[in-house]
């Protein structure tokens, strides 16, 4: 199928791409043909977010988006923050101490799923086509190195390799332009990364891991509009960073997690069990005391900002939002750069294609009308912030991060470079300090297992597994005597299991549990998991998250 423009992706950079080339083909009287495939099973399905949204982009890509219908019904009414100084204790910060961006007034408490699912709406209203439950599988490429456009990954297939009843082909969908939108970590994003050098002269990207749960509380402790962050315990007992949240949202719905900075040393650390510790802290155990869990998800951010931002454009193609890394660290929010960078990229592919057969191929105009950006001033201006954090640790880096923002606006005349990777942090298990997890009271703290229940997961049982290995002998060669297996413990869904037989202890994988959120293939010490993309509409099911 040929198409002006195909868009990997409908999350907020891909669909507000998708929408703004519409709007400018239209503004220009131009025809322009716009695909958007997305490997869930719906728009939204697989779109985790905090969320809250700053409405600087939409507000330019919708201005009238409150008549339109867009899902942003709780507007931030206030912030609280906290320095959790150990299991019971905290330290509420007053606003002072807290970076100016990182201040929400004006913005909204939404579910960034149903932002999407109201964005492909407007999108298909505008003329383009969007097809979930289609997973981009291979990049296709022109004789001249080029991107052609994408294959879509065939249906059907079993473990075994063979057809089943249900086998169904692949397509190739070819653009004039292709936009990458994959979010965090993206599959073929960052094998473009590699095959066109992008990041070349840039710090390696930076990550963290976010595991999030709606809960429906009592209305007593319910405070529509307030924002909550902390800061500190349970993870800086462990020497490694990160940050709680809570939003409450409409409906006496509170939208919580813990983000874990993936730069994290001890490989007995489970990004999961920390997160069930923190709900047990009494300011967030005391709101969901009495409340009833509804959802659970987790997904790997993108955060490294300004440093680790790879070279945006290539031949016949573009990377937007996360599978770039346009995350504002500092305001704890990445939707509303995501967005920008997809409707920069739209003024780009609209203005090659009016050019005809003399456009290029390669949009370096892109780079330059990113460059002149607002999301590129955010993105400049906080670069500092991983550098700070991770050389300078947590009190300091705070510190420094403080004086950054708000005495020089994020302009100081240095720029601070993190060039280790978040992988290469770990230490050997022998040297590091074993922690025991309490067992989870099903009352606020639960186990994997069922909690991914509550994620709505689910993989046909009989097709290959999307979590492959390098070299199959690693896991247990390796990384079990040198490390403890560590994929044990960062996977938020229980994937990766060291189980023992009469034939003694073996490496496994359970794949259909997997959300998709890419731990594995960012944290793994030896970097041999590499995940690909499993056939459509696999994964999460996330309702609104």
């Amino acid at each position: 199928m040929e198409f002006d423009v195909v868009i990997v992706g409908a999350g907020p950079a891909g669909l507000s791409a998708a929408c703004r080339i519409m709007q400018l083909a239209q503004e220009k009287e131009q025809e322009v043909t716009v695909c958007v495939v997305e490997k869930g099973s719906e728009v939204g399905a697989h779109t985790l977010s905090g969320a809250v949204l700053e409405p600087r982009a939409l507000n330019e890509l919708f201005p009238n988006w409150g008549e339109l219908g867009a899902p942003l019904g709780t507007k931030v009414k206030g912030d609280k923050f906290y320095f959790y100084t150990s299991a019971t204790g905290a330290v509420t910060l007053p606003n002072f101490f807290i970076p100016k961006p990182t201040h929400n007034e004006g913005n909204y408490i939404v579910s960034m799923g149903n932002v999407c699912r109201w964005l492909a709406e407007q999108a298909e209203g505008l003329g383009v086509e969007v097809y979930p439950g289609f997973a981009a599988s291979e990049i296709l490429f022109n004789e001249d190195g080029s991107v052609k456009g994408i294959a879509t990954g065939d249906m059907g297939i079993s473990a075994s390799g063979e057809h089943k009843d249900s086998y169904m082909p692949g397509m190739e969908l070819h653009a004039k332009y292709t936009l990458f939108a994959e979010g965090c970590r993206g599959h073929l994003g960052k094998q473009l990364i590699e095959k066109f050098g992008l990041d070349a002269g840039k710090d390696p990207q930076h990550y963290g891991i976010g595991i999030k749960e709606i809960w429906e509380i009592e209305p007593a402790k319910h405070d529509e509009g307030t924002v909550e962050h902390g800061l500190g315990w349970p993870l800086s007992e462990h020497g490694a960073t990160g940050g709680g949240f809570l939003y409450h949202a409409e409906n006496n719905q509170v939208y919580l997690g813990l983000i874990t900075d993936l730069n994290y040393s001890n490989p007995h650390l489970s990004p999961f069990e920390e997160f069930q510790r923190w709900k047990h802290h009494p300011t967030v155990g005391k709101l969901l005391e009495g409340g009833t869990r509804l959802s659970y998800g987790a997904r790997a951010i993108t955060k490294g900002g300004y440093n680790s931002l790879p070279k945006l454009h290539f031949p016949g193609g573009l990377l937007i939002g996360c599978d770039a890394g346009t995350l504002n660290s500092v305001k704890i929010k990445g939707n509303h750069t995501a967005m920008k960078s997809g409707m920069v990229a739209a003024e780009a592919v609209v203005e090659a294609i009016g050019q005809g057969d003399q456009r290029k191929a390669d949009l370096d105009s892109f780079a330059q009308k990113f460059e002149a950006s607002w999301a590129y001033e955010e993105l400049y201006t906080t670069r500092n912030f991983s550098g700070f954090m991770h050389k300078f640790g947590f009190l300091l880096g705070s510190a420094m991060v403080w004086i950054d923002q708000n005495i020089f606006g994020g302009k100081l005349p240095f720029t601070l470079n993190d060039d280790k990777p978040d992988y290469a942090a770990m230490k050997p298990a022998a040297e590091s300090k074993q922690i025991e997890y309490p067992k989870p009271d099903n009352k606020i703290s639960f186990d994997r297992l069922s909690s991914v229940f509550l994620s709505n997961t689910n993989h046909e049982e009989d097709q290959p597994c999307h979590l492959t290995l390098k070299d199959p002998e690693i896991p247990m060669s390796v990384n079990y005597p040198k490390w403890d297996e560590p994929a044990q413990r960062y996977c938020p869904a229980g994937v990766y299991e060291v189980v023992e037989d009469e034939n003694g202890k073996r490496f496994q994988i359970n794949g259909q549990n997997c959300v998709h959120c890419k731990t594995c293939d960012i944290k793994d010490p030896s970097q041999n998991i590499v995940w690909v993309t499993p056939e459509g509409f696999g994964g999460p099911n996330y309702p609104n998250m």
